[in-house]
């Protein structure tokens, strides 16, 4: 969530939101009454609704439950094995009906419909959006995954990715390590906006150059993404520009502080230019994952940067995509 506004007092109220939301997407499974995330955001419950709505535009109970459904609905998907009712109670959901009546008002359709489709089905009464229609829709491109090796030294696994545009990426299944991050949050569009970026960085890098954060090629740049442009309104579309820091690191306002937990990762490296970076994303869902033998895992995706793009010859950012994933 950034903000323009030098206003102090209002740059504490998105803090406090910021922290609502984090607390939400740590503890989705969790009971998240609105006295819960009151009491995260240090406002009574009342105005703490209010001002939840006002900043992040739906109510707090919307905000839960529709983060819950479109959880679930990419579970649905990308875990085959797992029963509608064990996703319902891993997303949050007290049973089988609230569940059922949540992912209807979402979707405009059954979970088990959504699943058996594999993609949302054609609306026959209008009242399907078509948003929703992008997650699944076949991906028309075509791409060539190499057999998985092991590296005899590191018992890593690896693949090679080539699509018909001749862009290429080598994918490791690695251990990533827990970091430490410190944010500014985007909630809105920005896909393909270049400046979006340069202006969340700058105002990070602006924060964290005076305190003495800056200490490339040790601090790593990030881009965490919490939710799938196929399936969340482009308004709601949650980002977080990150650095890495040690975990002794205070931080104020806008600027927030999380960690992302270590784990098995696919990790693929690109080069790619600004427009190509969501081939390159569905090089790795639409190509890799189907002949990986993994599915993904719990957790947010994030891409880490390796250089400055103006410093290319070619204008490209080398860049690791990197997705928690655990057996088919």
């Amino acid at each position: 969530m950034s903000s323009r506004n030098p206003n102090p007092h209002h740059i504490e109220y998105i803090a406090r939101i910021n922290r609502v939301i984090d607390f939400v997407s740590d503890n989705i499974d969790q009971e998240l009454s609105l006295g819960k995330l009151a009491a995260v955001a240090n406002f009574s419950p009342f105005h703490f609704h209010r001002i939840f709505r006002a900043l992040v535009g739906e109510t707090p109970n919307s905000y839960v439950q529709r983060i819950r459904a479109e959880k679930a609905a990419s579970q649905l998907i990308n875990n085959p094995g797992k029963s509608i009712t064990e996703i319902a109670l891993d997303c949050g959901f007290s049973g089988s009906a609230p569940f059922a009546r949540v992912f209807r008002d979402t979707f405009k359709m059954s979970a088990s419909r959504w699943r058996a489709a594999g993609k949302p089905p054609e609306s026959t009464n209008g009242t399907l959006k078509s948003k929703n229609g992008q997650l699944f829709s076949k991906i028309h491109r075509e791409f060539s995954v190499s057999p998985g090796y092991f590296d005899p030294d590191t018992h890593n696994q690896f693949w090679e990715i080539t699509m018909k545009e001749g862009m290429q990426a080598k994918v490791e299944v690695r251990h990533m390590p827990e970091m430490s991050l410190v944010y500014v949050r985007h909630i809105g569009p920005y896909q393909g906006d270049s400046k979006l970026f340069e202006g969340l960085f700058g105002k990070l890098m602006t924060w964290a150059g005076p305190r003495g954060l800056l200490r490339f090629p040790e601090t790593k740049s990030i881009c965490v993404y919490y939710d799938d442009p196929g399936i969340t309104d482009e308004q709601k579309l949650r980002i977080d520009v990150c650095i890495t820091v040690t975990e002794d690191v205070d931080v104020e306002g806008e600027i927030g502080k999380m960690t992302v937990a270590g784990g098995r990762y696919a990790v693929a490296r690109f080069e790619v230019k600004g427009e190509e970076f969501q081939q390159a994303w569905d090089a790795v869902y639409g190509g890799w994952l189907p002949e990986s033998g993994y599915q993904p895992g719990d957790g947010p995706c994030y891409e880490i940067y390796h250089n400055d793009p103006q410093q290319h010859p070619e204008g490209k950012c080398i860049v690791d995509i990197c997705v928690p994933v655990k057996p088919l």
